[in-house]
């Protein structure tokens, strides 16, 4: 595959959260606003695209019986130095996220990128598909946000978009509407987009 070919897979054709319904925690757990999603999704981006590329690189040298601790031991240092980024310079932020930027560590899209496609394939290539990953999966974080944040606060990036005359829905701002907005959205993507591919 070229690289164009593995970033368009990566990123909608094989998307994590639609397609493979991995790493939804966090997408039902910080989606509320948006900047807090793009942030988060952000970390998620250079976790993928920087351990993707460091486990390939090694690949050859990483004997098959510890492969599965070093993938973690890189994602880890990783996700270390995201979480230091965000507690050092943006500290609300860092706050608002909580333990979800040190469960990075444990994103089953993390992973199951390193084990399905770093381990295998060169390092240039494991990049793009790290960083299509991470951009799929903030596409999605992006969109739930979206929705909650304009109808639970009635805002967008925390600049106000609705007068006075909206009622904030309370319900958006509570974790089950990201869980049903997510089903629709998977339910939506998986009816239409794959059948028109099909």
């Amino acid at each position: 595959m070229t690289k164009k070919e593995i970033f368009i897979n990566a990123t909608f054709k094989d998307n994590a959260i639609w397609r493979q319904i991995l790493g939804i925690c966090s997408a039902l757990a910080v989606t509320n606003l948006m900047l807090n999603s793009l942030i988060m999704g952000l970390g998620v981006i250079f976790t993928l695209a920087m351990a993707g590329m460091t486990i390939s690189f090694i690949r050859a040298w990483t004997p098959r019986s510890v492969r599965m601790m070093v993938q973690v031991l890189i994602i880890a240092a990783y996700v270390i130095i995201v979480d230091i980024f965000l507690k050092a310079n943006m500290p609300v932020i860092s706050k608002q996220l909580g333990p979800y930027v040190g469960l990075i560590i444990t994103n089953c899209i993390l992973m199951g990128r390193a084990e399905a496609f770093a381990s295998q394939n060169k390092v240039m290539d494991s990049l793009v598909d790290g960083i299509g990953s991470g951009i799929g999966y903030t596409m999605v974080l992006l969109l739930i946000s979206f929705i909650r944040e304009l109808f639970g606060f009635g805002s967008i990036f925390g600049f106000r978009i609705m007068g006075d005359w909206w009622t904030a829905w309370s319900i958006m701002v509570m974790a089950p509407s990201a869980f049903f907005i997510l089903a629709m959205l998977i339910w939506i993507i998986n009816t239409y987009y794959y059948k028109v591919k099909a």
